[in-house]
């Protein structure tokens, strides 16, 4: 009798694991694909639109301001119809947004439609940790850090493809650009739509979330656990706006593609060791001391060294960076009830993503007020700063769960 019921088997394990983590991991792709199209087309928005450092400022804080904005109406949407179309939602909005922002040719056009692409993506992130705690309660570091790896591939494909083969294919157009790599997210949504399972946990989640999903502001460990994400929102956000004219500045306008692809490509490694890891060092004050230490240490690296040696440092950044944001995504999934994950996700979220604005903002006008490049930097510093203070928070947060 075992023969004839393995295929069976084999068809419940593709179902109950490999699917759901395949869509995990596309979604993770779609949460910064459409982002980081931006950072590598900059010069062409200085010479086509005429923006200043202080409106690339504004730019690249649209999208953290979002997610900060739209993180809590997202979680009513998870309460109101449920996590996978809550998903859906967010998918198209992403959609949509990215292929309209080089629809016209203008700057209020390209900020608006940029509002929408960040609303969609802001509403995606809350309900991923609660589908990894649906699909994955006895995985949760390992689901979390399968998304994450597909968040951080999607930063490496639009900052490292977008220069030597997306804008040659489409004639050096930033528009086209940004419609060539909406693509990918529409495609995820379809196969969302078709493909995601709806275990009865999940259903269950969604209904308990239709009485809780206003996070609860007054706890303190909230407002500290979202330091510690904006911090590693921002050294991220705040290094991508600013490493490419940092580099033209000093005279090596051909080392934009090799600092923004080192910065993103230098966080893959960081994802495969958390597959392993990030279960174990979750709640270890010591991980996030290591980590704050290496992006302080690899700032002031790229900051002082020449030549290569800047991509060599901001790879060390990515990485270090990578590992603690990976680290952070799973503290919602790992500390809080099932019920309260999205909430918790979003409350995270909304403070983590208003410092990352804050700071991306404060990086431009640092430089246009002092006219030093190496002064956009300052937050960066700050954040690693911050990440090695709050440490001892994952301690007290693991006892207070247990």
């Amino acid at each position: 009798m075992q023969p004839p019921r393995a295929p069976k088997v084999e068809r419940a394990i593709i179902n109950q694991r490999l699917i759901p983590l395949a869509l995990l991991w596309l979604c993770g792709v779609c949460l910064r694909l459409t982002v980081l199209a931006i950072p590598p087309v900059i010069p062409l928005l200085h010479a086509d639109l005429h923006l200043s450092e202080t409106d690339i400022g504004w730019l690249s804080s649209l999208p953290p301001m979002l997610f900060a904005i739209a993180a809590v109406p997202g979680a009513l949407l998870i309460a109101r119809f449920g996590l996978v179309p809550a998903l859906v939602i967010g998918l198209l909005l992403n959609t949509v947004g990215s292929a309209a922002r080089g629809a016209i040719p203008h700057a209020a056009s390209l900020y608006a439609s940029t509002i929408v692409m960040a609303g969609g993506i802001s509403i995606m992130q809350p309900t991923l940790p609660p589908l990894v705690r649906s699909w994955f309660a006895d995985r949760i570091g390992f689901a979390t850090a399968i998304y994450m790896s597909g968040l951080l591939i999607g930063e490496i494909l639009a900052v490292s493809l977008t220069i030597p083969l997306i804008l040659p294919l489409v004639g050096g157009s930033w528009r086209l650009n940004f419609l060539v790599w909406a693509l990918p997210v529409l495609v995820t949504a379809a196969l969302v739509v078709t493909c995601a399972p709806r275990p009865e946990t999940a259903g269950k989640t969604a209904a308990a979330a239709k009485l809780l999903w206003w996070p609860n502001w007054r706890t303190p460990l909230l407002w500290q656990l979202g330091l510690i994400l904006g911090s590693v929102n921002a050294i991220y956000f705040v290094s991508n706006a600013f490493l490419p004219d940092y580099v033209i500045a000093g005279g090596r306008a051909d080392l934009v593609s090799s600092v923004l692809t080192t910065l993103n490509v230098g966080q893959l490694p960081a994802a495969f060791l958390m597959l392993a890891l990030a279960g174990r060092l979750v709640t270890q004050p010591w991980a996030y001391v290591a980590t704050g230490l290496l992006s302080l240490v690899s700032l002031i690296g790229m900051l002082t060294m020449k030549g290569l040696w800047i991509a060599f440092w901001s790879g060390l950044l990515g990485f270090s960076n990578a590992v603690t944001l990976i680290l952070a995504f799973a503290l919602p999934s790992v500390l809080s009830a099932p019920e309260d994950v999205h909430r918790t996700s979003a409350g995270m979220f909304t403070i983590s993503y208003s410092c990352s604005m804050a700071l991306a903002v404060a990086g431009g006008w640092l430089w246009d007020a002092t006219h030093m490049p190496i002064a956009a930097f300052v937050p960066v510093a700050v954040c690693a700063i911050v990440i090695m203070a709050l440490s001892p928070t994952v301690k007290q947060a693991a006892a207070a769960s247990a």
